[in-house]
């Protein structure tokens, strides 16, 4: 049985189509990025998967039933990108309330050590700093074992070493046979942590594989060379361009036309052409789309 079945969903918030015609199958046990610039429809989807919005058309299963009898046996975990915090509520409080609500949950102990937050249950909420507050939501959507975890944006507000800590946790969930579905708009983290990657654009699935068939799915290159003083991105085939020290890097979909202008404008020094990475083929893609 699958974990999620979503087909053609769409919404509109007034006369503004959010999300369109999305179909998307995750299978138990898998761990799915959702791509996509703001505006895509990620947290829209993510809300009418939860059952938190109603489609206006199409159809949401959560292991084989409604997203609404999924999450009243326990099965769903969902950490927002804010709020859900009870003002005046301490970190134990919240976890022990959740903990009695579910019917197979782990011990608190357990999804405060997941959480990176031992020590800190006697703590009221208001007093977490903003990266212990997201990760708190993590603990809240642990703490019931669930067996589909949704998360939106859950990187956001933390620094590189407590993102690091954070998906080191993830990854021993989802080890467990778990399924995680999650949102990002850090594209490393979708391509070291996800089995598949799936990318939204103007409410509508424009890629959906594993990072290395997204990344085939465009004849994106990278094309460095020595740094000077230019306009790099007039150049022909240019979608990006990145400083890095003393290298100029260019995302180009015609790699051929590119070296030939930096050629003609004496800008060819020490060059590299690579394939693409996730986020170069990310780039190419939600721009085809534009």
């Amino acid at each position: 049985m699958n974990a999620v079945e979503l087909e053609n969903l769409s919404y509109l918030y007034g006369n503004v189509r959010a999300v369109e015609d999305v179909t998307l199958t995750v299978e138990t046990g898998e761990v799915v990025a959702v791509l996509g610039p703001n505006g895509a429809g990620k947290s829209t989807t993510l809300l009418m998967l939860l059952g938190l919005l109603p489609p206006r058309t199409g159809k949401v299963e959560l292991f084989g039933g409604t997203p609404q009898a999924a999450c009243a046996a326990g099965r769903v975990g969902a950490m927002p990108q804010s709020g859900g915090l009870v003002p005046r509520s301490t970190v134990g409080d919240l976890l022990r309330f959740l903990h009695d609500v579910y019917p197979d949950p782990m011990p608190i102990e357990e999804a405060l050590e997941l959480a990176d937050l031992t020590g800190l249950a006697g703590r009221t909420v208001e007093k977490l700093s903003g990266g212990q507050a997201q990760r708190m939501r993590f603990a809240m959507a642990l703490v019931g074992r669930p067996d589909l975890l949704v998360l939106d944006e859950p990187t956001a507000a933390l620094d590189v070493e407590a993102r690091r800590a954070f998906w080191t946790a993830m990854r021993r969930y989802a080890g467990q046979a778990r399924t995680v579905l999650f949102s990002t708009h850090y594209l490393e983290e979708a391509d070291a942590n996800a089995d598949r990657i799936v990318v939204l654009d103007r409410g509508r699935v424009i890629a959906d594989g594993t990072a290395a068939e997204v990344k085939r799915r465009v004849t994106v290159r990278t094309v460095s060379v020595t740094r000077r003083e230019a306009d790099y991105s007039l150049l022909p085939g240019v979608v990006a361009f990145a400083a890095h020290a003393d290298r100029a890097v260019l995302t180009s979909t015609d790699s051929d036309a590119t070296v030939l202008a930096l050629a003609a404008a004496g800008l060819l020094a020490d060059l590299e052409v690579a394939g693409a990475g996730l986020e170069e083929a990310y780039l190419a893609l939600t721009r085809l789309e534009a």
